[in-house]
């Protein structure tokens, strides 16, 4: 598989549980911008056989190069970079929740879905556009992950998919910044996440950031019920010269913790 069907599968994966990014990337195409992708993001379980080192050969199949790690504390997060083999390919970013400090009981659930997936399976690329590898948890399990970890619970509900594509504002040349990009958003009828500032990030750390709220869709959980739960969403980055003269290549942690928050069960 070629990078080009790599991210192909990706997208056709992501704007099916993403209405909502089909239409903004198209709205801003029929403002004659031209719509490039910044980076794609993926949420995964610090457990065997899905852990992020498990992952990782896939990126590095297709040319990708570990670039740096990132630190959650208190999301109990460890996260990677990767760059890409091409100019204007998306960066990956890569995250984990560290199981192991979780409460004994949400531990005990996600110990239980990792053990159901087949090792097998996480060694073809397609594990990454997958969904859930397990069967459906009850949803009294998902509420038990929702009040302790919402990354668990999205983890545990929508699987191992995209969990965000990125449009890169550096390359718009009438919405030329983050606000802008999002009150365009907005006037499509799109909320913004406005947890940690409308635009997360400055030109001074060299990278600014703003996303709307997760898609919501029906989900089904074990015994037949269905719940509405958010699904994945559409984030803006805009990226500044380092003193070398080239754009930032990487992520910002204090930021990228607030983007997180996009998919927020309670809100």
């Amino acid at each position: 598989m070629d990078i080009k069907q790599f991210f192909d599968r990706l997208w056709d994966d992501y704007v099916a549980m993403t209405p909502q990014a089909k239409r903004i990337k198209a709205a801003f195409e029929e403002r004659g911008e031209r719509v490039v992708n910044d980076h794609v993001a993926f949420r995964t379980l610090a457990l065997e056989p899905i852990r992020l080192k498990s992952l990782e050969p896939h990126l590095l199949a297709v040319g990708y190069t570990p670039y740096e790690p990132y630190d959650f504390k208190d999301k109990k997060l460890s996260a990677y970079g990767y760059l890409p083999p091409e100019p204007e390919m998306p960066r990956v970013f890569v995250s984990e929740l560290r199981v192991n400090e979780l409460s004994p009981a949400a531990a005990k659930i996600l110990e239980g879905l990792a053990a159901q997936v087949d090792p097998k399976r996480v060694e073809d690329p397609s594990i990454l556009w997958a969904g859930p590898l397990w069967e459906p948890i009850s949803y009294k399990d998902y509420q038990t992950l929702v009040d302790e970890s919402e990354y668990a619970a999205w983890v545990a509900s929508i699987g191992i998919r995209p969990n965000h594509f990125t449009i890169g504002v550096n390359y718009l040349t009438q919405t030329t910044s983050v606000e802008e990009v999002l009150q365009v958003v907005e006037s499509l009828g799109y909320q913004v996440n406005a947890s940690g500032g409308r635009v997360k990030g400055t030109p001074e750390v060299l990278l600014e950031q703003g996303s709307t709220l997760a898609d919501r869709m029906p989900i089904q959980f074990a015994g037949g019920e269905t719940h509405e739960v958010p699904t994945c969403y559409y984030e803006f980055a805009k990226r500044y010269p380092t003193e070398s003269g080239e754009l930032y290549p990487g992520f910002v942690a204090a930021s990228a913790d607030k983007i997180f928050e996009s998919t927020d069960a309670k809100r």
